[in-house]
């Protein structure tokens, strides 16, 4: 977090996007704030202790505001307990890209590398399905995140995980020539596509929580069912739309990481193995670069609670390649 420390005492303050807040009650009875603030640099975790709405003001997600307080460790991590806390107004001139992480490529620019490979396709069906339902949600794919908390979880984070699997699917389909390569770039291109009606995302790309959809139903059963209903409209095989549901619904690999099913032919079991790849990789950049050199990270239990080391090696602030 971009916090400036303020005195001796090691308090710091600065500006920051509510990325979700819920009022909860500590085992003293008191009612407190329980906060994910964000800025360009990252999120924390913050508590405002004894909250009175007469006294500190009501928060909601993607509020922008100036906070106060002591950064100090809890479970690992950073934690801020917050002094003082408002709601921003004109004259604090914050610039809305200094609070908003994002990735550093446009929008447009990906979604044209996604279109272009799409209708590039000799195979007419997966041409038609695949360009179809980017186009149709072409609004959204330009700013949506790839998550709440995890992997790409920025503005643009969607559309950069999706192109960084394709690019690795183009890699993989020159090595093993006997696999079907605009299969697996396709169930590539729309293995993510109902993160769009899972997540709660507002105006500045930062996903505050899951939708009723996305909580009762999750992406991977909705994406399914959206790649069902489009070839159904297209008038596509059902044979090309059970193939991608079926790469849609075991992404995920294993019944106890959400796969409805496991993978069941190679593009499938394919893609699962990348879409790993590629989040593990962002995962572990993230944790690692906040680490000094020759240090070890807190354990992270999205990586099977290991602890991280920085071997100091390469710059991990140089950009993925994507274009």
């Amino acid at each position: 977090m971009n916090f400036k420390t303020i005195d001796d005492t090691g308090r710091v303050e600065g500006f920051c996007i509510v990325k979700s807040v819920e009022k909860k009650t500590s085992t003293k009875g008191d009612t407190y704030l329980d906060f994910t603030l964000s800025d360009a640099a990252g999120e924390i975790n913050a508590k405002l202790w004894r909250y009175s709405p007469a006294e500190h003001g009501e928060y909601n997600a993607q509020d922008i505001v100036k906070v106060r307080g002591t950064v100090s460790v809890y479970g690992g991590a950073d934690q801020l307990r917050i002094e003082r806390i408002r709601t921003v107004y004109d004259g604090d001139n914050v610039n809305i890209n200094d609070l908003v992480r994002s990735v550093n490529y446009s929008g447009e620019e990906m979604f044209n590398e996604l279109i272009t490979v799409a209708k590039g396709f000799s195979d007419d069906e997966l041409k038609t399905i695949v360009t179809a339902i980017l186009q149709d949600n072409k609004e959204q794919l330009l700013y949506f995140p790839a998550a709440f908390k995890l992997h790409h979880a920025v503005r643009g984070g969607l559309l950069m995980h999706t192109l960084s699997i394709v690019r690795l699917c183009e890699s993989v389909a020159k090595i093993y020539p006997f696999i079907d390569r605009e299969l697996l770039i396709s169930g590539a291109i729309l293995h993510d596509i109902s993160k769009l009606e899972e997540f709660s995302v507002g105006k500045f790309g930062i996903a505050d929580g899951y939708t009723v959809e996305g909580n009762l139903l999750g992406h991977l059963a909705m994406g399914a069912t959206k790649v069902n209903d489009y070839a159904n409209k297209l008038g596509i095989s059902r044979k090309t739309s059970v193939l991608l549901q079926h790469m849609i619904l075991s992404h995920h690999g294993e019944p106890e990481f959400g796969a409805a099913v496991r993978p069941m032919f190679i593009e499938a079991e394919i893609l699962s193995e990348l879409d790993l790849m590629d989040s593990r990789i962002y995962e572990m950049r993230e944790a690692v670069g906040s680490v000094k050199a020759d240090e070890f990270s807190a354990r992270l239990w999205a990586l099977d609670n290991r602890k991280l080391y920085n071997h100091d090696r390469k710059n991990l602030d140089e950009d993925t390649k994507l274009f």
